[in-house]
């Protein structure tokens, strides 16, 4: 790896006791502070109903990222597309390609991003039909004339299409289209070896791509101090916690010291499962867990991701991250 290639992630937390609104103004402040680190990307991803996470109106964010950013690539980490109609997303993203031409992302999922009830609120498509919405909408930015009419905005767009997923699913139809590959072991690690050699065993030339181009997801919770650094992924943790035992969702908790350390085995070990792209500690630490992830999955792309409830804590978590992957860069060359 000559030189890192890294993106970012973000939520756009909502915090206990904060609002959209600071929500909205910490996501500005944190694309232009890794803007200006050299990160690559800055993504926001789709999720409804969940009061800790400020990125639904996905777009719109984008919207407001682009206009406090001069030059990195900003998108969608990702876009449900079972939540939309292709038109729909085609105009939406035509118009931020007309905004901030050259520097848009369109990641797409199948996932509903939501829970049944949420689902139902957005009148949820079928998610079978995933392949064929990937292509219609593809049909419209290239102003297929198949389409039956042109995309205003939208025709003549050229967002960066990607496909993201955390199974064999979308590795599969990635291939199939040729397409980059997300994968998101930031919280669904389970099958990312799997999935990724699906991908590149599946991978077939495309217009967009003439070899397989993998990005694979990394939770980093960095500062000075390794004990520091455990505080500020207990935030995170609860969340998991909070999730995976059916406890009603609520903005991002304020960090517990001790926290993970006082928890039962079972939940340690769930913890453990969730979060084992991750990496907290000093940058060495970091550092090490980012070469591991690279040397384990040959990724080209890590995107790094992390809800940390002090934003200026969140600023130096990702500072520390862009300064262990260009160590590792300095250190291949």
């Amino acid at each position: 790896m000559a030189k890192p290639t890294f993106s970012l992630l973000d939520l756009v937390p909502v915090l206990e006791g904060g609002s959209i609104s600071g929500a909205l103004a910490n996501a500005a402040d944190l694309a232009s502070h890794t803007e200006a680190l050299g990160f690559s990307r800055y993504w926001v991803a789709e999720h409804h109903g969940m009061p800790a996470i400020g990125g639904a109106a996905t777009s719109v964010v984008l919207a407001h990222i682009g206009a406090h950013t001069k030059s990195i690539r900003i998108g969608s980490g990702g876009v449900m597309l079972p939540n939309h109609t292709p038109l729909q997303i085609a105009e939406q993203f035509g118009t931020l390609d007309a905004l901030y031409p050259g520097r848009i992302d369109l990641g797409l999922g199948r996932a509903p991003g939501s829970d049944r009830l949420v689902s139902q609120a957005l009148h949820n498509g079928d998610a079978s039909a995933f392949p064929q919405q990937v292509l219609a909408l593809q049909g419209y930015f290239a102003g297929d004339p198949r389409m039956g009419f042109t995309a205003v905005p939208g025709a003549g767009a050229a967002p960066e299409i990607w496909i993201l997923g955390s199974s064999t699913y979308g590795a599969q139809l990635a291939a199939a289209l040729g397409l980059p590959y997300g994968f998101a072991s930031h919280f669904a690690p389970a099958m990312l070896d799997e999935a990724i050699a699906t991908y590149r065993r599946l991978f077939k030339p495309s217009a967009v791509l003439d070899r397989p181009h993998v990005m694979v997801g990394c939770n980093v919770f960095a500062a000075d101090t390794k004990e520091e650094a455990r505080v500020i992924a207990s935030s995170q943790q609860q969340q998991f916690v909070a999730l995976r035992t059916g406890q009603q969702p609520a903005r991002l908790p304020a960090p517990q010291e001790g926290y993970y350390e006082g928890l039962p085995d079972k939940l340690r070990h769930m913890l453990d499962k969730i979060m084992s792209c991750s990496a907290i500690g000093t940058r060495e630490d970091t550092s090490t867990a980012l070469a591991a992830l690279i040397e384990r999955t040959g990724a080209d792309e890590i995107i790094i991701s992390g809800q940390i409830y002090d934003h200026a804590a969140r600023r130096r978590s990702f500072a520390i991250a862009a300064e262990a992957m260009e160590a590792l860069a300095l250190a291949k060359v």
